[in-house]
């Protein structure tokens, strides 16, 4: 015990060290809040030789690293933008209409090189050939369509 007391620095230290390093392997961030918690309890035994503040300082150090620090680097890490495939992937592009577009009665548009059988969206618009169009919506193989008012649209690659 007596040897615990001289070197407890240094056993902090070497628990903190360890628990980093088994980190690498179960790359969670746990053990990594743990290891900060050891460090905190190596710096704590520098101030003070008692192993009782020295357990409360790294415990606390540990479980106050695990509630507001890890949380937020998790969803940070492991967080990511929606993967968006297929059709879905085309609503909010901008395209040509290549066959018009009328009140009840579908035509044609030219969505990212590739022609979609459109429909307008309200129902009510009628779109003339050569008109910019956004996509609103894809059902099925339909691309529900509205006016853009950008003159200076071109057409998407």
């Amino acid at each position: 015990m007596d040897w615990l007391r001289e070197h407890l620095w240094e056993a902090w230290l070497g628990a903190g060290i360890v628990l980093a390093v088994a980190e690498l392997v179960s790359l969670d961030l746990f053990l990594l809040m743990l290891a900060g918690g050891a460090v905190a309890g190596s710096l704590t035994a520098l101030v003070t030789d008692s192993v009782v503040v020295t357990v409360l300082v790294a415990s606390a150090a540990s479980v106050l690293l695990l509630g507001a620090v890890r949380p937020p680097l998790v969803r940070r890490l492991h967080g990511g933008p929606d993967l968006v495939l297929g059709p879905a992937s085309l609503v909010g592009s901008r395209g040509i209409v290549t066959e018009p577009v009328a009140a009840h009665r579908a035509g044609r548009v030219k969505i990212g090189g590739e022609s979609w059988l459109a429909v307008a969206e309200p129902p009510t618009a009628d779109l003339a050939v050569g008109e910019a169009v956004e996509v609103v919506s894809i059902a099925g193989a339909t691309a529900h369509v509205r006016p853009v008012s950008d003159p200076r649209l071109e057409e998407p690659r």
